[in-house]
């Protein structure tokens, strides 16, 4: 029986053919795949309290922040991450009202959280999201409340945000998910070339750094782990109190 059904598993891939929009793929020829090709890395803050999340996929990378100030904020990074990851955004529309619909998710799954366990009453976390959108014309979409930043860092060019914090000074997030009123998030969408890179950071990064550091560190042109090291270097001379992560992902066509 394991013969017969191997035997025709094997028939079956024998014949399988790549289709593209004008047609059949010749037999051997490799199919172009565009993706995004990540690293990251939390430092961890003097203070010793975990507070950041995040998470890689091939067109997702996502990074989050529990905001309230206490011990409970990596729960509050982790449920949010975990409900995006669940609503699929890179699978769920093209449109900003997608990933917008996929993070408000999110919201209601740390308010909700945080309703229904008494033990766990301030819930609160930031989010900074990107999602490749390949097609013809490869854009990525983003989503953002709070404290962190996404970087665009176009191939020849100089680096940009792409993002506002949204806080006075270095107060809680005025925008964050698992807060009483409603969860007014900023997106937008940025069209990639291969080359192109977006960083993704959380508040530790830009407070430790700044801004114009990140300028000059962000147009380097190296390799995203050689400027995640790069990163690293300036974090520990920097020391920051709470956690500092970075992901940098870089658009590729392979």
């Amino acid at each position: 029986m394991t013969i017969f059904v191997i035997s025709i598993l094997i028939g079956c891939l024998s014949v399988m053919t790549v289709r593209g929009k004008r047609g059949k793929w010749p037999q051997g020829m490799p199919v172009t795949r565009s993706r995004l090709v990540a690293v990251g890395g939390t430092y961890e803050g003097s203070h010793q309290r975990a507070s950041d999340a995040y998470v890689i996929q091939e067109r997702l990378v996502a990074a989050a922040d529990g905001a309230a100030g206490s011990e409970l904020d990596h729960t509050a990074a982790a449920v949010a991450l975990g409900a995006l990851v669940a609503a699929r955004p890179q699978h769920t529309g093209t449109r900003e009202q997608d990933l917008e619909e996929c993070a408000q998710a999110a919201h209601r799954a740390v308010r909700d959280a945080a309703l229904r366990n008494p033990a766990t009453p301030g819930l609160v976390s930031t989010l900074d999201v990107i999602v490749l959108d390949p097609g013809e014309s490869p854009l990525v979409r983003y989503a953002h409340a709070g404290k962190g930043a996404i970087w665009h860092c176009p191939k020849g060019a100089a680096p940009v945000p792409l993002t506002t914090t949204h806080c006075f000074d270095d107060g809680a997030p005025l925008r964050a998910l698992g807060l009483p009123s409603a969860l007014d998030l900023e997106v937008g969408t940025v069209p990639v070339r291969p080359g192109d890179r977006v960083v993704v950071m959380t508040d530790g990064v830009v407070g430790a750094l700044g801004v114009r550091r990140l300028t000059e560190l962000l147009a380097v042109g190296s390799s995203a782990i050689a400027c995640l090291d790069r990163l690293y270097d300036e974090l520990a001379a920097a020391e920051p109190k709470e956690d500092a992560t970075v992901i940098i992902a870089d658009f590729v066509t392979v």
